[in-house]
């Protein structure tokens, strides 16, 4: 009885230093609903630093994507142009924003569209912090009606 109370004490501590390895905390993760066909997809959400040193987040997968890529948007001239990035880098005690029409994940060749109300599992690494395992949560698209009086 006593190594199996101690294996259990001992499986508690190890997730206890797993969880706090990882400084990040994942706020608002989000993704649009794309229209029958699509094989693309964004997803956006806010990344906290809650360490003093910076931490990079490297790499992104989905089951429900081919691939995953870091993205930010950068004005050419009166255009807007999407270009792939290393990851991105959040600053000791600070935050790193992914929102349209800025810094974002591209979701590429996805398996099925994404509907409102859906889950998008997402798998993020983090150099020396690790990975985080979270779910974009699926809003409806907004119409042009809507982009009109907003």
């Amino acid at each position: 009885m006593r190594p199996l109370l101690f294996s259990g004490l001992l499986l508690f501590s190890l997730q206890g230093v797993c969880q706090e390895k990882n400084p990040i905390e994942i706020e608002g993760a989000w993704s649009r609903a794309t229209p029958p066909g699509s094989k693309l997809a964004a997803g956006y959400m806010i990344l906290r630093n809650k360490s003093e040193e910076r931490v990079r987040l490297v790499s992104v997968t989905s089951p429900l994507a081919r691939k995953v890529e870091t993205h930010v948007t950068l004005k050419d001239g009166d255009i807007l142009r999407m270009r792939e990035v290393p990851g991105y880098e959040i600053p000791g005690r600070g935050r790193v924003e992914l929102k349209p029409g800025g810094a974002h994940l591209m979701f590429i060749d996805i398996k099925q569209p994404f509907k409102e109300g859906d889950r998008i599992p997402v798998t993020l690494r983090f150099e020396k912090a690790g990975e985080m395992k979270i779910e974009l949560e699926v809003r409806a698209t907004r119409t042009a009606d809507q982009h009109k009086t907003h």
